[in-house]
């Protein structure tokens, strides 16, 4: 079994900062891509950042320059920095990571449960 658990969002005001992180655990072989989506109200769940292994990041133009993902492959963990938030940001974020099992040795995507950033004054 491979889980997903995000942490870190909250209330915060236009302007502030906040910084998500994304643990992964379970019977976990090779973490490949490691990603933040994010779902607004009433809207698609879009991708914001993305992470490989080896480092290459890939960003939303939204959020390019504001908004930075990193990873600690030993801790299996990704996180998103967010600064300059602005109020269309509110939304549900999820992470994303593509995940090869140890066993039943096999390769699947996995979601996180989604953790709430609101941004209001």
């Amino acid at each position: 079994q491979v889980q997903l658990v995000e942490s870190g969002g909250g209330l915060v005001q236009p302007g502030g900062s906040l910084t998500l992180s994304c643990a992964a655990s379970g019977s976990i072989f090779n973490i490949n891509v490691m990603g933040w989506y994010r779902q607004a109200p009433g809207k698609q769940r879009e991708m914001v950042a993305t992470a490989t292994s080896g480092g290459s990041t890939n960003y939303a133009d939204s959020v390019e320059g504001r908004f930075t993902i990193s990873r600690d492959n030993a801790k299996k963990t990704v996180y998103l920095r967010v600064n300059a938030l602005k109020p269309e940001g509110t939304a549900i974020y999820y992470c994303k990571s593509n995940i090869s099992r140890t066993w039943p040795r096999a390769t699947g995507t996995y979601w996180g449960q989604g953790t709430q950033i609101t941004i209001s004054s």
